[in-house]
């Protein structure tokens, strides 16, 4: 907003700074928090005066760009199979206030386009702040499945993530692991099939990929 602007206007990404104007597609990474964090890299990259990078590159960055456990649906694998049939399956290792903020805006706009109940798996570790993640999503979520983070000797327990849940008024149980948690989804038996999002852990992301059988490449 001073040095550089970064807008999204008619689903594509227009950047401008004092060495001009780009028009361009829009990030492929979802969530408009993901908008200001291309403009970030643009202005970065263009403050840099020996490198002199062509917009057609810049375009190339933006529709390729991947991440891994950011806001990434998970389309095949053995956790999705476990998932009810017809929902989506989400996966985010977001594990801060503003991280939540990010995600649940981007859950906001996801539930304009296509209505669907939320339901959130969450592990998180002792060291974050639990609650101030999870006030992100009241209001939003229907339903919230903790879990421990396997193999973290510094996670929460699945009954203090679903206390601290509770305590800001989000309806929440425990289960042991990933594939009773969505047991546990399907068993809620909503209508239309929900929307689910793992979330709250970097571990318990990595987890999920490597159960999913679908690790990074």
């Amino acid at each position: 907003g001073e040095d550089w602007t970064a807008t999204e206007e008619r689903g594509r990404l227009v950047y401008q700074d004092e060495a001009g104007l780009l028009d361009l597609p829009a990030p492929k990474l979802y969530g408009r928090h993901q908008f200001e964090n291309a403009g970030l890299a643009i202005a970065a990259l263009r403050a840099i005066a020996r490198f002199k990078i062509a917009p057609a590159a810049f375009e190339a960055g933006l529709v390729k760009a991947d991440w891994p456990a950011r806001l990434h649906r998970l389309s095949a694998g053995r956790l999705v199979e476990l998932a009810p049939a017809g929902s989506e399956l989400w996966l985010d290792g977001g594990h801060n206030p503003d991280g939540g903020r990010a995600i649940a805006a981007a859950l906001a706009d996801l539930e304009e386009r296509v209505s669907r109940p939320l339901v959130l798996i969450v592990g998180m570790l002792a060291s974050k702040d639990c609650a101030g993640f999870l006030g992100n999503f009241t209001g939003l979520a229907r339903r919230l499945i903790a879990v421990p983070v396997p193999g973290a000797d510094k996670g929460l327990s699945a009954e203090a993530v679903a206390d601290a849940a509770r305590s800001i008024g989000l309806s929440a149980t425990c289960r042991d692991n990933l594939s009773e948690a969505l047991e546990a989804a399907r068993k809620l038996d909503l209508d239309p099939p929900p929307r689910i999002l793992i979330t709250g852990s970097l571990y318990l992301a990595g987890e999920v990929l490597r159960e999913n059988g679908t690790p990074p490449q």
